[in-house]
């Protein structure tokens, strides 16, 4: 579990290679040379404690960030500069930490906001398919979004980017302030999610859930990386578990 070893290369492009990533506030150097990836269809979790990097990261990859230097290709791309409101429309779709839902509108016209890029005729069934997926919003779907509890709240704002047919989700701190019961149903749709060939990047402070159903997983210490490899190996590993895992 080199941190390294994400340097290798493999036999086909990743979706997302971020090289060598420096991100800084003000005179704070937050991200410090960061190097990760992500194949199609991975499932893969970036943990370490508060102030690690991790919002940041997602921050730059997702645009809403510009990076000091290095590199973020997606697609075999470059998007560094591109701006965020370019990349949902190529499929890098980011669920914010505390949700970023538009309060003032219904569920329903938050729902549609997620789609505001498509020309497709096929948004009516994609709004029908997140309600069957999260049946409380159907239940509600007049309310205004500011008046849900932070567990159905979560859900609009995954359903909302579900809205845009991401190719790469970016998910941070989905589970943050949630009750046990609600938790678990939002770690149910992210591994369905994944299961449906979408790839995740997943950011969350429950690092031994998010261990138990990633592919692989990298951690973070004061902006750079300090270890990666598969999560169930991370999941033993003596440092994590007295690092992160309580054990």
């Amino acid at each position: 579990m080199n941190p390294r070893s994400d340097m290798a290369s493999t036999s086909t492009s990743p979706l997302l290679a971020v090289r060598d990533l420096r991100v800084a506030y003000g005179g704070i150097q937050a991200v410090k040379g960061l190097t990760l990836h992500l194949d199609a269809g991975e499932l893969v979790c970036l943990i370490g404690a508060n102030g690690a990097g991790k919002t940041t990261t997602l921050k730059a990859i997702s645009g809403l960030l510009a990076p000091q230097s290095g590199d973020i290709v997606y697609q075999g791309r470059s998007v560094v500069g591109q701006g965020a409101w370019r990349l949902p429309e190529q499929g890098l779709v980011m669920v914010p930490e505390g949700r970023g839902i538009f309060t003032r509108m219904s569920i329903d016209e938050n729902l549609r906001m997620g789609a505001y890029l498509r020309r497709d005729r096929e948004v009516e069934s994609d709004i029908e398919a997140v309600y069957q997926r999260f049946p409380r919003l159907k239940e509600r779907m007049t309310q205004l979004a500011g008046t849900l509890s932070g567990g159905e709240q979560q859900m609009l704002a995954m359903g909302r980017a579900l809205m845009a047919r991401p190719k790469l989700l970016l998910l941070d701190e989905p589970s943050m302030g949630l009750s046990p019961i609600m938790v678990d149903a939002i770690f149910d749709v992210i591994r369905d999610i994944a299961r449906q060939g979408v790839t995740v990047l997943l950011v969350e402070q429950n690092a031994h859930r998010a261990l138990e159903m990633a592919d692989r997983g990298y951690v973070l210490e004061s902006g750079e990386l300090v270890l990666t490899g598969p999560a169930s190996e991370l999941l033993g590993n003596p440092q994590v578990q007295a690092a992160y895992l309580g054990v």
